[in-house]
């Protein structure tokens, strides 16, 4: 484990209301002294719930602002002077990328050029010792991997730190796009720049848009639940609190310039996935008619430039900085599926999220 940690006491964090960024405060505030900002758009993909427990806290406070609005995210810098910056502000859901991708290279390539011509700016102007910029990415950025049932022993190719970029969907370019920005930023002007490619993230508080909260919704409301294609695409999935600690751990312990990959060592077929939860479902809460949940399921078409694996080698983090995930895909699973059952509210706040397929 790296024996060069760094303190910080003030801590910025952009896209703070979303699903990792609200999980990400959430741990920093409930394990560290540390105060924390979070500068967010707040948009549809936003939540005031995930942290309304910090209301009245002395130690958070949120600021409503675009990271592509240069004058607020610089105002905001200033004002804070914080000693770390975790970036995770970005458009994040490829079917929505597909529709729109202007939106997408607004706020993940404009905006993270923003962020870090601000803090270029505010080293220079400020003395920051152990200064940290971690940004936040994605394991898409890498393309797909060779499946199982294409090429023999694809089970055993996963995505490293020195995997060559090959994104699919105007999310995942633009991602990519960011990473290469903050690494040439680093390079070029000296910033202290960390970078993190996560695979796919579930547990509480998740956009019910997503492929998880969204198939326990369509269950409970007894409506088709769909599945992309055959339904074999592969995912390695990770729990966001362990996500969470895992991006503290990089920014306090992390190697400046480098780059590590995130996994929860979970990988799945979607279909599996989908069965799975519906079979928590069927005991946790049956439905009134005495069927399965997994009746449910509808094959529809696949969406274009569909991944169809994507699978982490987290060894790096594991052996330089001794993180581990401590959930287990079946004890994460089980703990997500009881938090949208006992918080209705967050799966049917907006009927509309129903009719869209979900992440997958």
């Amino acid at each position: 484990m790296s024996a060069n940690k760094r303190k910080f006491s003030r801590v910025f964090v952009t896209g703070g209301s979303g699903f990792i960024g609200s999980a990400l405060i959430r741990y920093i505030h409930d394990t560290t002294r540390a105060e924390v900002l979070n500068f967010d758009k707040l948009t549809y993909a936003s939540s005031s719930e995930a942290l309304r427990h910090l209301e009245g806290s002395k130690r958070y406070r949120l600021v409503h602002g675009d990271i592509a609005d240069k004058d607020a995210l610089g105002k905001a810098v200033q004002d804070f002077k914080p000693d770390v910056f975790f970036n995770l502000a970005a458009e994040s859901h490829v079917d929505r990328s597909i529709d729109g991708p202007a939106e997408f290279i607004n706020t993940n390539l404009v905006g993270t050029f923003v962020v870090l011509e601000v803090l270029r700016g505010f080293l220079e102007q400020v003395a920051t010792p152990h200064f940290t910029l971690l940004h936040v990415s994605t394991d898409e950025v890498f393309g797909s991997l060779a499946h199982p049932s294409e090429e023999q022993n694809a089970d055993k190719l996963l995505f490293t730190e020195e995997t060559k970029y090959d994104p699919s969907s105007p999310y995942s370019a633009t991602k990519a796009g960011s990473d290469h920005l903050v690494r040439a930023w680093g390079r070029t002007y000296g910033l202290p720049v960390i970078i993190s490619n996560c695979s796919n993230n579930y547990g509480p508080f998740q956009s019910p848009e997503k492929l998880i909260p969204l198939v326990i919704a369509k269950a409970l409301k007894e409506h088709k639940i769909p599945i992309y294609g055959s339904g074999d695409q592969i995912r390695d999935w990770l729990f966001v609190g362990d996500h969470a600690e895992a991006l503290w751990r990089i920014a306090s312990s992390g190697s400046i310039g480098e780059s590590y990959n995130l996994g929860g060592r979970n990988e799945r077929q979607n279909i599996d996935l989908v069965r799975l939860i519906c079979k928590l479902l069927d005991d946790l809460l049956p439905r009134t008619s005495g069927k399965a949940y997994e009746e449910l399921i509808e094959h529809v078409t696949d969406r274009p430039g569909h991944d169809r694996r994507y699978a982490i080698d987290a060894s790096k983090i594991e052996q330089e900085l001794g993180w581990m995930p401590s959930e287990t895909l079946d004890s994460g699973l089980l703990k997500t599926v009881e938090w949208y059952i006992q918080n209705p509210s967050w799966l049917f706040a907006n009927e509309k999220i129903l009719i869209r397929q979900g992440k997958g």
